[in-house]
């Protein structure tokens, strides 16, 4: 998917959210949005908006002199979704259909996201958040082809997004009961999850975690590791969390069922639903 015009606004705003959220003063947050904006001024718009945004968040983390700007916000993230869990798991074992439930409680999950502005800040807009993936229609629905595949995978390769997410994933992870392995970040960018990221959640309970050896958003295949690509080559079903996979991943010629919220207008248009719709999309060979 390319980048658009539209994506610009959202790559100064992320950058600028950074260095507030890290305690910059206003001649720290000129100097991060000037060097985001001499990027844009020469950028290839063939290109993902994850690979620019690889660039804009290197630039961040270069310029405030800070290893991981989100650490904290991740951590409370994690928190509160830990917090929910035995909820969700009820909810989850009480349904006529366990996977669908599961399923709407991980594109739930993706609210947390700091890339789009409106990540829930407290457990009771989670909880909203978790009360409407109940209601909600999924507009996108390929739930059914999504279950046939299921039924014979062998192993599921499962691409993660955002920490506190991941505690989403995992209810996920446990109700498809089948080997998984679930890659995170190699480094960080925006709230992404890490390892430690997806340990505090408990996916290592559930699944092999493993990174895929970059920084960039999404899952731009020539930066990763020799590792993930193997493994990506290689899964009989993968699914893929999140707008950033969304972006790297919709032309790629491999079957990926993508769970998401569509939280911003370019990809709304780009998957042809309305902001804020709850998707479960198959893009594939077949």
């Amino acid at each position: 998917m390319r980048t658009y015009l539209d994506c610009y606004p959202c790559f100064l705003r992320q950058a600028l959210d950074a260095a507030r959220t890290n305690g910059a003063d206003e001649t720290g947050q000129r100097a991060v949005l000037h060097q985001v904006m001499r990027i844009l001024e020469t950028v290839d718009l063939a290109a993902t908006p994850p690979e620019i945004a690889h660039r804009v968040h290197d630039v961040v983390r270069t310029t405030l002199q800070v290893g991981d700007p989100y650490r904290t916000i991740k951590a409370e993230s994690t928190r509160l979704a830990l917090a929910l869990y035995e909820h969700l798991k009820v909810l989850v074992e009480a349904a006529a259909d366990p996977l669908e439930v599961a399923v709407r409680l991980a594109i739930a999950g993706n609210i947390i996201d700091y890339g789009p502005p409106g990540a829930p800040a407290d457990i009771a807009t989670l909880q909203i958040a978790v009360d409407g993936a109940l209601q909600r229609p999924l507009v996108t629905n390929h739930l059914e082809a999504f279950r046939s595949r299921l039924a014979d995978a062998e192993h599921i390769l499962y691409l993660a997004d955002n920490a506190g997410e991941t505690v989403f994933d995992r209810v996920l992870i446990e109700t498809l009961a089948r080997p998984t392995t679930y890659v995170v970040k190699g480094g960080p960018v925006l709230n992404d999850a890490l390892a430690d990221d997806a340990l505090a959640a408990g996916l290592d309970r559930v699944a092999a975690i493993i990174d895929n050896g970059t920084d960039a958003p999404g899952t731009i295949l020539d930066r990763c590791s020799a590792a993930l690509r193997a493994e990506f080559d290689a899964a009989s079903l993968i699914v893929a969390k999140g707008q950033a996979n969304y972006e790297t991943l919709s032309d790629c010629d491999k079957d990926v069922f993508f769970l998401l919220q569509v939280k911003c207008p370019v990809i709304a248009r780009h998957v042809g639903v309305p902001v804020g719709s709850m998707v479960i999309e198959f893009a594939g060979r077949s």
